[in-house]
């Protein structure tokens, strides 16, 4: 850990760990932002290296386990995120709440959450949340919504009231390399901290980053 960095870290910045203090700032955001507070623009790459981005809702800010912590999210693994995130086992977010004037940036390591943690959140999912996930072959070309309407038919028809998790729908658990707390600054002095190890089980170094 950088010391110099340690002692400049007080305020919103300061705590020793990188979730509980993503934790806070996410509460804080919830109460601030209109809409969505825990909206993120997750980031991966195909097999070609060629990048891509979409919003996503991030599920879960976990404080313990391997690495000390994750992010956790959950999708369609045959959708084209779960797939390049399948192949590469990286990615990275960013978390922007307008309404505070801060961000955190992650990236990280990637693995599948497709136990009893992923059942028990789909389960708490609307059913027709459920029966859509069960209807979407999402990413996929689709000919009309009417052929999507008439999927959900036929998925409502054969799981009834209380459709099961799909096996190709989970999680994935994002363990980070690289956090970085940014506050809005006058004069576009920003304030900037980054957190980063080269591995999951290795210690945090803490820098202040210029703006």
């Amino acid at each position: 850990m950088s010391i110099a960095a340690d002692v400049d870290r007080t305020g919103i910045f300061a705590g020793t760990d990188p979730f509980a203090l993503a934790q806070s700032w996410l509460a804080e955001a919830a109460g601030a932002e209109p809409n969505d507070p825990n909206a993120i623009a997750l980031a991966t790459v195909d097999a070609a290296g060629l990048p891509d981005v979409r919003m996503v809702l991030l599920k879960e800010i976990e404080t313990d386990g391997p690495g000390g912590g994750a992010f956790v999210l959950y999708t369609n693994y045959t959708s084209r995120k779960g797939e390049e995130i399948a192949a590469s086992g990286k990615a990275a977010f960013v978390l922007h709440w307008k309404s505070l004037r801060r961000q955190i940036r992650v990236r990280g390591l990637v693995a599948r959450e497709d136990g009893p943690q992923a059942d028990d959140y789909f389960a708490s999912r609307s059913l027709q949340s459920r029966l859509g996930a069960w209807a979407s072959h999402q990413s996929q070309p689709l000919s009309s919504r009417a052929a999507l309407m008439a999927r959900v038919a036929r998925v409502t028809a054969t799981h009834g009231p209380a459709p099961r998790r799909p096996p190709f729908w989970g999680g994935f658990r994002i363990v980070p390399l690289e956090v970085e707390f940014w506050a809005d600054g006058a004069f576009r002095l920003h304030d900037r901290f980054r957190w980063s190890r080269e591995g999951v089980e290795i210690p945090w170094n803490i820098n202040r980053l210029n703006p």
